[in-house]
């Protein structure tokens, strides 16, 4: 799993997104990267707002709570997570990772 920093705030982790993918979807680790494919295009901030509204969703959160702290012109982005720990962030991460596999094996 990445690295999760608990920071003052809440937590942070780092991601790459792939923008135009055919779906939204955590399609694994690169580095130390979350990477998570986008449908959406990389214009006029669509994908920054597909990708909080998607970690949104995975971690069962509101889109208010997810910050692009860094990156918002970049493929790779700093997030940050309000008011939750980043022991919190991975164990919702990984559950939702082994969701995804689990619906794609079978």
């Amino acid at each position: 799993m990445i690295p999760i920093h608990d920071t003052p705030n809440g937590a942070s982790f780092a991601i790459k997104v792939q923008p135009r993918a055919k779906r939204n979807a955590i399609s694994g680790v690169v580095g130390d990267t979350l990477k998570i494919s986008l449908t959406a295009p990389p214009l006029e901030g669509r994908a920054n707002r597909a990708c909080t509204e998607f970690l949104a969703e995975v971690l069962d959160i509101p889109r208010s709570s997810i910050t692009i702290a860094a990156g918002a012109a970049t493929r790779r982005k700093m997030i940050r997570i309000a008011g939750m720990s980043a022991e919190e962030v991975r164990k919702r991460l990984q559950q939702s990772s082994a969701h995804i596999e689990s619906e794609l094996n079978g």
